[in-house]
């Protein structure tokens, strides 16, 4: 009874008052990730504001101090410094203005792309669908980091360049998935009523066919950004991404690697950071998958 409880959104048994409105509360809305999402936002809009100091000062005397809670640790940096005496808590401010800033461009094009396609190939069917359905399936055969890899060598490391790669591997998660809603949206009476009234097909489209799928857009943005969080601080790690000594959590966690044994938290911290996020977005698309289909609403 107190597992079903649970799945129900309702307190467990035995609780009462205070602490079972606010274990409904919590089950009902992701408190959590709005908290922790909410942070992201405030501090990247207001790093330069919040962060206590600059994310490119270094200072050789202050290099690798631990984090305040730590013997040696300093209140002046609350998470410490890395290996040239940089502030750890500030370049992970400004770092997330950069995955912000870059996933949110890369989301972007790959929504205006992906959906676009997704329409075309589920209205139009026949040809167009075979030839968007066998487009999407050579691009993810292709080996991502190696394209990656080859795209950064022969453009060269920037934020512009980052945007352009991870626009590249957002767009074909939307193709499949909206062309599935398209191809059972075109069959409803009130498409077809819009067909026999004389709608052209692109009023069809955006009147009638987009709103239907905007709901499975909204979730898969939402779990398709935190994913290219990870993708960014994945090529920032292994060198092709961001450029130093521009603050990205990928590129902290690559120059700290080889400080582990005596100063973890260069790693560790901008690491919690990027696991955070990620966690919070893919809780967040879990939790409007859920509100947004009829079908899986459980809460």
């Amino acid at each position: 009874m107190a597992n079903s409880s649970i799945i129900l959104g309702q307190a467990p048994k035995g609780w009462s008052g205070a602490p079972a409105r606010a274990f409904g509360f919590i089950r009902r809305w992701p408190v959590f990730p709005i908290f922790v999402l909410s942070v992201l936002v405030l501090g990247a809009i207001f790093a330069p504001l919040v962060a206590p100091h600059s994310p490119l000062k270094q200072s050789l005397r202050e290099r690798q101090v631990g984090p305040m809670w730590t013997e040696g640790g300093s209140a002046k940096f609350i998470l410490g410094t890395d290996h040239v005496g940089r502030d750890i808590l500030s370049r992970i401010i400004h770092g997330s203005r950069i995955s912000l800033m870059v996933a949110a461009v890369a989301l972007a094009s790959g929504i205006l792309i992906g959906s676009t396609l997704g329409l075309v190939a589920g209205w139009y069917g026949g040809i167009a669908d075979e030839v968007v359905a066998r487009i999407v399936d050579v691009w993810l055969a292709l080996p991502f980091l190696l394209v990656a890899l080859v795209v950064v060598i022969i453009f060269g490391q920037s934020v512009i360049t980052m945007m352009g790669v991870l626009a590249m591997v957002s767009w074909s998660l939307f193709v499949r998935n909206i062309r599935a809603e398209v191809l059972t949206l075109k069959t409803r009476d009130y498409v077809a009523l819009a067909k026999v009234s004389g709608a052209s097909t692109p009023r069809i489209l955006v009147k009638h066919i987009l709103p239907g799928v905007l709901n499975t857009m909204v979730v898969i943005a939402t779990l398709n950004v935190g994913s290219l969080i990870l993708t960014e601080a994945t090529l920032s790690f292994l060198g092709a991404g961001i450029p130093a000594p521009t603050p990205a959590w990928g590129l902290m966690i690559s120059e700290g690697r080889d400080h582990l044994r005596t100063s973890w938290w260069i790693t560790v911290m901008p690491g919690t950071a990027i696991f955070l996020v990620v966690m919070s977005l893919n809780f967040m698309g879990d939790w409007l998958r859920d509100r947004l289909d009829p079908r899986l609403r459980q809460i």
